[in-house]
C-alpha cells in the first residue's frame, strides 16, 4: 500500500467525493469516478485494481430493502427447521452408525434458504413456470426438514433418511432418480451444480428467444459453498454468464470459510477472491459478510480501524472467534487497536460473540436477494458470511471436524434446542424427538400462507408430459437405401438424418442440435444457414462468409446451441435441453455430438448426472474408434466410450456402421424416448471414414435395436470348415473383407453380424441369468444373442474398434468357441490400415483368428494357420500393442 504523503490534499479529495454523493446521488459519484479514471489512464496514470471493494455489506444499511415478513414467526419457523434437520440426522445415526449424514453446512445456511421459501423461490402452479433452484447437495435434511414441516414428509420418511432399498426413504443428496417428484437437480457432485445452473439459464434464454417457452422474471437459483469455487465446473463458465448477461441467474455462496477437513484460504480472505473473479467476469456482486449489529459499531467509529480491521484479518483468524468465543474476539480481533477495544469497552464477550455474520441476518440476506431479483443486464452472486456450524456450540460450530458431525451429546442438545426455542422436555430429549406445531398454529399457517402466495411447494419436480409424434421409418428412406457408388460416413447419415427430422411439422421445432465448436468437422456448416446458430445478441456483424451458401449465421431464434471449445458446458447444455419435458414441460430433443474421446472421459460425471436427473436425449461420439480418426494421434482415439458409457445403467449404446442401422437406432430412441416416455438417454458412436452403405437386409429393425442381426449368409461349406464373423462400427467392414479371404484363400465358408450393441446384449444376457437364478423351476430364458446364434455353425469371432473388454461381456452367452479381438492400448497416428494391423483388428488377423479356431477344434490342420500368417505378413514375435 502507498503511503500518504499528504493526508490534508487526501482528505479534501475524500470530503468532495462525500458531498458530491450527499447532494448529486451516487451515480453522479460513479461517473466522476470513471471519467478520474479515464483520464488517468490516458495521462499513463497506473491504477490500482478495482475488482474487490473493502470487506463490508454491499448494500449500505440506508439503502436496504425491508422484508415484509413476520420476523418473529420466520424465526421461529427458521428454529424449527433446524431442529427437525438436526433430529433426523440424530435418529438415523442411532438407527445405524454406518448411514452418515450432513447437519453443518445446512446450520450455516438455513437463513439463506428460508428467506428464499418465505419470500423469492417461486413454484409452479401460477402462470408462468416457477423459479429453477439447485439447492447445494450436503444441506438436504433442511429441505427435507421444511418440507415435514409443510405436511408434505411424514415421519416415517424421516426416519427413512438414506433407507431407501425397502423404499418410502429420501435420498442423502438431491437424487431426481430416486424421488422423481421431488428433487430436481443432483448437485451433490461438487462444481456440477453451478455449470449446470449456468448453462440452465442460458438455455432458459433459448427457449425464450426461439419462442418455446416464455421465460417472464423466471429464475434460476444457484446455492453452493466457497469451498466448492476450487472444482474447476464452478468457476469455469461464469464469463459465459456474464457475456450473455444472465439476469435470470442468482449464486448463493454460503462462504462459511470452512472446507470438509479446515479453512478454505485461512491464509487469505476467500470472499474477496471470490469477488475479484466473479466482478472481472461480468456479474453483479453482492457481499453479505456483518449483520445489523456490526452496523451500529461502524457508525460510531470515526478513526476508521474497524473497517481496516476488518479489511486485514484473514479468513483462518476469523474461524477463530467464532470457535473460541467472545473474550478471545475481545483480545485477538479489537484488541489490535487501542480504539476498537474502547469501541466495545461496554459490550460484554457474550454480546460480542453473539455480534452476527450477514448470512445469518435475515434483513441483510432480504435486502440481498431484493436487489438480485430486480438487478438487470448482469448475472448476480451473492457472497454471504456465515459460520460452519453455526448453533452447535462446543459440539462443533466453527471447529474444523463440523463437517463430520452427526449428532451432539445431551449437554449440547439442550444447548441448541434452548437457544432455538424449541419446546421438547428433558426426558424426550434423549429420543430426539421430530416436533411439527399444530396445522393451525401462527406459524404453520403463515408458512403455508407464504407458500400459497409465491405458487406453491419447492422442490417439486414434474415427472410427465405430453409425447411427441415420431415420425414413421420410411420418412428416411433415403439412408435405408444403398449410397451406390457414393462413399460417404456415418457422420454424414446422421447429419442427413437431423436435417430431415428437423424438417417434421410435429417435432422438428423440438430438435436441438448442440456441438462444442467442431461442426465443420461433422460436416454441419450446411445447417448454419438452414437453422442458425443461437446467440443472445444476434449478429451484430458480417461474417466474411456471408457471400457463400453456408456461411457463419448468429441469430436471437437460432436452434443450434455452438458451445465452443467446452465439452462440459456443452454437455451443461445437453442436460439442460434432455430435461425440458420437466422444466418448461415442453419436451425437447438434444442431439449433442462430439469427438468421442472427449465425451465421457472428460464429462463423465455429467453423464452420470444424466442418467440420475433422468434426461432424454441423443449422444454422439463422432470420429469413433480406435483407429478412425488416424492422422490424430494418442489422444484422440477413442476405444473405450462405450465401456464407461455402460457404467451409467439408464445409458442405451450403440455403434452402427451403416446409415440404415443408424436411422433404425435413432427413431428408435426416439420413440422410446418421447413417445413411450421411457426414462434413458442414448450414447451412439459415428464415424468420418468415407464407404458406400448397403440396402438395409429384409427383416433387419429387430436386430438393430436389439443389438445383432445376420448381414450376410455363407455359402455351404464342406467339411464344416465355416466360422461366424461378428464386428461392429469401423471394424465391421474388415471382417466383410475376412469373409473374402477366408473363401479364396483358404476355402472357409463365413456367416457375417452386424453386432449394433454390445452393451445391449451384455445387459439383455444379464437379465436372463438373473431370471433363472431366481427361478429356478420356471423354463429357462434364453438371452437374446444365444437365441440368434445357437443354431449358428463353427467357432465365433469378433473384432471391434473398441477394447477386448467391451466383446468379453459376451463370453457367457456365445453358443461356442469364442475369440475377441480388439483395440487395447494408447492410440498413435498412422494410416488406417497400418492402425488396424498394429491393434490387431484387421482383416488379416480377423482370418488368422478363425483360421486358428478352426484349427483348435480339428477342423483345419495348424499349418494353414501358420501359412497364414506368412502370408499376409504378420510377424509372430511383434510387440503386444498394450504394452508399447
Amino acid at each position: 500500500m502507498l503511503e500518504d504523503i499528504d493526508a490534508l490534499e487526501t482528505q479534501e479529495w475524500l470530503d468532495a467525493l462525500a458531498s458530491v454523493i450527499k447532494y448529486s446521488g451516487s451515480e453522479r459519484a460513479s461517473f466522476l469516478l470513471s471519467q478520474l479514471a479515464n483520464t488517468a489512464t490516458k495521462t499513463g496514470v497506473r491504477l490500482p485494481s478495482a475488482i474487490t471493494t473493502p470487506y463490508a455489506n454491499t448494500i449500505a444499511a440506508k439503502d436496504e430493502a425491508r422484508s415484509p415478513g413476520d420476523a418473529h414467526l420466520e424465526r421461529k419457523i427458521r428454529s424449527l427447521v433446524r431442529w427437525n434437520a438436526m433430529a433426523m440426522v440424530m435418529r438415523a445415526n442411532d438407527n445405524d452408525e454406518g448411514l452418515g449424514g450432513h447437519i453443518s453446512s445446512f446450520s450455516s445456511s438455513a437463513t439463506l434458504y428460508e428467506v428464499g421459501f418465505n419470500h423469492f423461490f417461486r413454484g409452479d402452479d401460477g402462470d408462468q413456470r416457477g423459479d429453477l433452484i439447485y439447492f447445494q447437495g450436503h444441506i438436504s435434511p433442511g429441505i427435507y426438514a421444511r418440507s415435514y414441516l409443510e405436511g408434505r414428509l411424514s415421519e416415517e420418511q424421516l426416519d427413512n433418511f438414506r433407507r431407501e432399498v425397502d423404499g418410502n426413504g429420501l435420498s442423502s443428496y438431491p437424487h431426481p432418480w430416486l424421488m422423481p417428484d421431488y428433487w430436481q437437480f443432483p448437485t451433490v457432485s461438487m462444481g456440477l451444480g453451478p455449470i449446470s445452473a449456468i448453462y440452465q439459464a442460458h438455455f432458459m434464454r433459448y427457449m425464450s428467444a426461439r419462442q418455446m417457452c416464455e421465460r417472464g422474471d423466471r429464475k434460476v437459483w444457484a446455492f453452493l459453498g466457497d469451498g466448492e469455487c476450487d472444482e474447476p465446473e464452478t468457476l469455469g463458465a461464469i464469463s459465459l454468464a456474464g457475456r450473455e448477461q444472465l439476469e435470470n441467474l442468482i449464486f448463493v455462496i454460503n462462504c462459511n470459510l470452512q472446507r470438509l477437513d479446515g479453512p478454505v484460504r485461512g491464509n487469505g480472505k476467500v470472499m474477496q477472491e471470490l469477488e475479484g473473479i466473479f466482478r472481472g467476469a461480468g456479474w453483479n456482486v453482492i457481499k453479505v459478510v456483518w449483520g445489523a449489529g456490526w452496523d451500529k459499531l461502524l457508525e460510531k467509529d470515526t478513526t476508521g480501524l474497524l473497517q481496516k480491521r476488518m479489511d486485514e484479518v484473514v479468513d483462518g483468524e476469523l474461524q477463530n472467534y467464532k470457535a473460541n468465543g467472545g473474550a478471545y474476539t475481545r483480545k485477538h480481533f479489537f484488541g489490535k487497536y487501542p480504539e476498537l477495544l474502547k469501541l466495545v469497552e461496554d459490550m460484554s464477550d457474550d454480546e460480542i460473540f453473539a455480534l452476527a455474520r450477514g448470512g445469518h441476518d435475515p434483513q441483510k440476506v432480504y435486502a440481498a436477494y431484493s436487489e438480485a431479483v430486480n438487478h438487470k443486464s448482469q448475472p448476480t452472486v451473492i457472497l454471504a458470511q456465515t459460520v460452519k456450524g453455526y448453533g452447535l456450540g462446543a459440539a462443533g460450530e466453527s471447529a474444523n471436524i463440523t463437517h463430520s458431525v452427526k449428532k451432539l451429546d445431551i449437554e449440547s442438545l439442550k444447548k441448541f434446542r434452548d437457544r432455538f426455542g424449541i419446546p421438547v422436555s428433558d426426558e424426550d430429549l434423549k429420543s430426539v424427538p421430530y416436533y411439527r406445531p399444530s396445522p393451525d398454529s401462527p406459524e404453520m399457517v403463515y408458512m403455508q400462507e407464504r407458500r400459497n402466495a409465491l405458487n406453491g411447494y419447492l422442490p417439486a419436480r414434474v415427472n410427465d408430459f405430453e409425447a411427441l409424434t415420431i415420425p414413421e421409418l420410411d420418412k428416411f428412406k433415403a439412408l435405408l437405401k444403398s449410397s451406390g457408388e457414393r462413399e460417404i460416413s456415418s457422420t454424414m447419415a446422421f447429419v442427413r438424418f437431423i436435417s430431415t427430422l428437423v424438417k417434421d411439422k410435429n417435432m422438428g421445432a423440438n430438435v436441438v442440435p448442440i456441438v462444442p465448436d467442431e461442426a465443420r468437422t461433422f460436416g454441419m456448416e450446411g445447417m448454419f444457414r438452414q437453422l442458425g446458430i443461437y446467440s443472445s445478441e444476434g449478429q451484430k456483424y458480417t461474417p466474411h462468409d456471408h457471400d457463400q451458401i453456408m456461411y457463419y449465421k448468429e441469430d436471437k431464434k437460432g436452434q443450434i446451441l455452438e458451445e465452443g471449445i467446452n465439452e462440459a458446458g456443452a454437455m451443461s447444455a445437453w442436460i439442460a435441453a434432455a430435461t425440458a419435458y420437466s422444466t418448461y414441460r415442453k419436451p425437447m430433443v438434444p442431439f449433442y455430438i462430439y469427438y468421442s474421446m472427449f465425451g465421457f472421459q472428460r464429462i463423465g460425471d455429467l453423464a452420470w448426472l444424466a442418467g440420475d436427473i433422468q434426461a432424454r436425449g441423443f449422444l454422439v461420439g463422432a470420429t469413433s474408434g480406435r483407429t478412425t480418426l488416424n492422422g490424430e494421434g494418442l489422444q484422440h482415439q477413442d476405444g473405450h466410450s462405450h465401456l464407461m458409457a455402460n457404467t451409467i445403467p439408464n445409458c442405451r449404446t450403440y455403434d452402427p456402421t451403416y446409415s440404415y442401422e443408424l436411422a433404425v437406432i435413432i427413431r428408435d430412441g426416439l420413440q422410446r424416448m418421447y413417445g413411450d416416455k421411457e426414462n434413458v438417454f442414448y450414447y451412439i458412436t459415428t464415424m468420418n471414414e468415407n464407404y458406400q452403405h448397403p440396402d438395409m437386409p429384409l427383416g433387419a429393425e429387430e436386430g438393430i435395436i436389439r443389438g445383432i442381426y445376420k448381414l450376410k449368409d455363407g455359402k455351404k461349406a464342406a467339411k464344416k470348415k465355416r466360422v461366424q464373423l461378428m464386428g461392429a462400427g469401423s471394424i465391421l467392414r474388415e471382417v466383410e473383407a475376412a469373409a473374402e479371404l477366408l473363401r479364396d484363400d483358404w476355402g472357409v465358408e463365413s456367416d457375417i453380424w452386424s453386432v449394433t450393441s454390445v452393451n445391449e446384449l451384455a445387459r439383455d444376457g444379464q437379465k436372463a441369468q438373473r431370471h433363472n437364478l431366481l427361478n429356478p423351476e420356471a423354463a429357462l430364458r434364453k438371452p437374446y444373442i444365444t437365441e440368434v446364434l445357437e443354431a449358428a455353425e463353427g467357432p465365433f469371432i469378433i473384432s471391434t474398434d473398441y477394447m477386448k473388454s467391451y466383446s468379453e461381456q459376451l463370453r457367457a452367452y456365445i453358443p461356442g468357441t469364442y475369440t475377441v479381438l480388439g483395440t487395447d492400448g494408447f492410440g498413435r497416428s498412422d494410416t488406417r490400415a497400418k492402425l488396424r494391423g498394429f491393434f490387431e483388428v484387421d482383416r488379416y488377423y480377423v482370418t488368422v483368428a478363425a483360421l486358428k479356431s478352426l484349427a483348435d477344434e480339428g477342423k483345419v490342420p495348424a499349418k494353414d494357420v501358420t501359412a497364414a500368417l506368412k502370408k499376409y505378413g504378420i510377424d509372430s514375435d511383434k510387440p503386444d500393442p498394450m504394452t508399447v
